[in-house]
């Protein structure tokens, strides 16, 4: 049986999303990077992306390091292991605006250090560089029937 995903609008009087949501805001958490402006912030980017489970995204020109990991307290039915004795950002957050119903997109997105580098040669750093790209392999000889 499919059961249809409890909607804002629809939530009955008194019942909080968190009994419907699959704990999203457990699943990762983002800090504040300063923006980038020189190769040297654009190179500790680029480290930031070589670790596992680690993306850069910008909203609203502001940007931000997400890591993708999930809280060890959060239990298999998205429930928190240590509720009485949580954090107090934990505390402070409301369902008033989570993600509970939003796919979000981002003014500028990267998960790999590849992305950053190619960016940066398009952008901001145009000609400053050296290109962290392989350079492009010689032809092939023609052969002759």
């Amino acid at each position: 049986m499919i059961t249809e995903r409890m909607s804002r609008e629809r939530l009955p009087t008194g019942q909080s999303l968190c009994e419907y949501c699959t704990a999203k805001c457990c699943r990762y958490f983002a800090l504040p990077i300063d923006t980038p402006d020189c190769a040297k912030d654009f190179d500790f980017m680029r480290w930031f992306l070589l670790h596992d489970r680690a993306s850069v995204f910008v909203e609203d020109e502001s940007w931000y390091l997400l890591v993708h990991t999930t809280c060890k307290h959060l239990q298999d039915d998205h429930r928190c292991g240590i509720y009485d004795t949580r954090p107090e950002i934990c505390r402070e957050y409301t369902t008033d605006n989570c993600e509970y119903d939003e796919d979000s997109t981002y003014e500028k997105y990267f998960e790999t250090a590849e992305q950053v580098a190619e960016y940066m040669e398009a952008t901001v750093l145009q000609g400053e560089l050296p290109s962290l790209r392989s350079s492009e392999p010689s032809l092939l000889p023609i052969l002759s029937v």
